[in-house]
């Protein structure tokens, strides 16, 4: 993120390069540096003859550099913006002797999604030296959190620890889909609002009460009647609650549970920089390996490699989900 405003800062202040690459796995970044060239380089009027925008699977790499060698019209620059250029992975070096010249008066924008260049290649060095090359690389779940309290403090807004994990729960670490619905929230809610797990269920749909969050929760405490009304709803609303990210979600906290069994440093900082958590997750397993032994541990692993397997279809076509869910607990928790 830091790297992301640095570059922003830049063009900015008016030291603009002539090539910009931005790559890799999280597309987030890579849209938002796009659009912020697109919309800050040129003034408006100058757009309509000055800014292109290609797109990867339409064009060959001769036609990138043929619109980029082009002069400017009544501007002292132009921009070309090569969306979804990642489809142009297989004649990428071809845009090297381009690189090694480029044209002074034109900002040359790659949007290469999902893909790498290859760091020992000449084509990525020339790129380097010549403009900015950029990865962005995908977070980790433990960060994502501390990711969505950075953006609303910077709009002027906060996040309750637990309204972060649910988005994250049911997100992922897109941080595309989790911005789009923290737009969503900034419509309704005023500027300076603390998102809560309320807001979340009231406002994006997701419930707070009943979420593989909760159910982990629960088991974790040993639970049992909170753990089963959650299965319960679960089984009522399978299509919202897919059983095979429940049971690959349970399977992966008691998988940390033994990892945190055998942390000789089990601090707060520790543990969550091993188990790749948020530090706030870190009492969770403090509280289930007081009431799971090593060895409870590894036999509920062990059963719910099982479970898993049943609930892909593999050996348990007859099992509705609430039945395989049921003996989810009963392996728990017996």
């Amino acid at each position: 993120m830091d790297e992301v405003i640095q570059i922003t800062k830049d063009i900015k202040a008016g030291n603009i390069k002539p090539i910009y690459f931005f790559m890799g796995d999280e597309p987030y970044y890579i849209d938002k540096l796009t659009e912020f060239i697109e919309q800050n380089i040129l003034q408006e009027h100058e757009r309509d003859f000055n800014q292109t925008i290609l797109y990867g699977r339409d064009v060959t790499m001769e036609d990138v550099v043929g619109n980029a060698k082009r002069y400017p019209m009544m501007a002292d620059r132009q921009v070309v913006v090569v969306r979804e250029a990642q489809e142009l992975s297989r004649t990428i070096d071809k845009l090297e002797a381009y690189a090694e010249n480029p044209q002074p008066t034109t900002v040359l924008v790659f949007a290469y999604k999902y893909k790498t260049l290859d760091k020992r290649k000449k084509i990525t060095k020339l790129l380097d030296k010549v403009g900015v090359v950029y990865e962005s690389k995908k977070m980790y779940e433990n960060q994502v959190g501390d990711w969505i309290k950075r953006v609303l403090s910077g709009q002027g807004y906060s996040i309750e620890p637990k309204a972060a994990a649910i988005l994250v729960e049911f997100l992922g670490t897109d941080l595309s889909k989790i911005n789009n619905e923290l737009e969503k929230l900034k419509i309704i809610l005023p500027k300076g609002h603390t998102f809560t797990p309320k807001d979340i269920e009231e406002n994006i749909g997701f419930s707070k009460d009943y979420n593989n969050f909760e159910l982990r929760k629960a088991l974790g405490e040993k639970d049992q009647v909170k753990a089963y009304k959650i299965i319960d709803h679960f089984s009522q609303n399978p299509k919202d609650n897919p059983i095979v990210v429940t049971t690959g979600l349970v399977f992966g906290f008691f998988s940390q549970l033994l990892q945190y069994h055998g942390l000789k440093d089990k601090s707060q900082f520790n543990a969550a920089k091993v188990l790749k958590v948020s530090p706030y997750f870190v009492k969770d397993y403090e509280v289930a390996f007081r009431n799971y032994p090593m060895k409870k541990v590894s036999a509920i692993v062990a059963a719910l490699r099982d479970i898993d397997v049943k609930s892909k279809g593999v050996g348990a076509s007859s099992m509705s989900q609430h039945d395989l869910l049921k003996e989810m607990l009963i392996k728990i928790f017996n």
